[in-house]
């Protein structure tokens, strides 16, 4: 059984940091990709960044240059640094693992409230 157990969420005003992290523990063998998405209030749930075990990425334009992804792969742990945020990046972020064939996975989310 897979579990990811996210930290890090909470509230911030315009222009400050965050960073959020995401701990994978079970059965995780072989390639895959983790990373984050978010919902945004009325909004669907939407790609924020990710990358695979061999160094492939992808993060969303709307956050590129503020927020960056890294990942340690010793410790099945992926890092958001959010820099720079702003009102629209008020959402719950949900760390994602897609083992691909062997399944997905999704955390319980965390809130991230940008506000002044």
């Amino acid at each position: 059984q897979v579990q990811l157990v996210e930290s890090g969420g909470g509230l911030v005003q315009p222009g400050e940091s965050l960073r959020l992290s995401c701990v994978a523990s079970g059965n995780i063998v072989g390639g895959n990709i983790m990373g984050w998405y978010r919902q945004r209030p009325g909004k669907q749930r939407e790609l924020v960044a990710v990358r695979s075990n061999d160094g492939l990425s992808n993060t969303a334009d709307s956050v590129r240059g503020r927020f960056t992804l890294s990942r340690d792969n010793a410790k099945n742990t992926v890092y958001l640094q959010m820099n720079n945020l702003k009102p629209e990046d008020t959402a719950v972020y949900y760390c994602h693992l897609d083992l691909f064939r062997r399944g997905e996975y999704w955390g319980q989310g965390t809130q991230v409230t940008v506000s002044s």
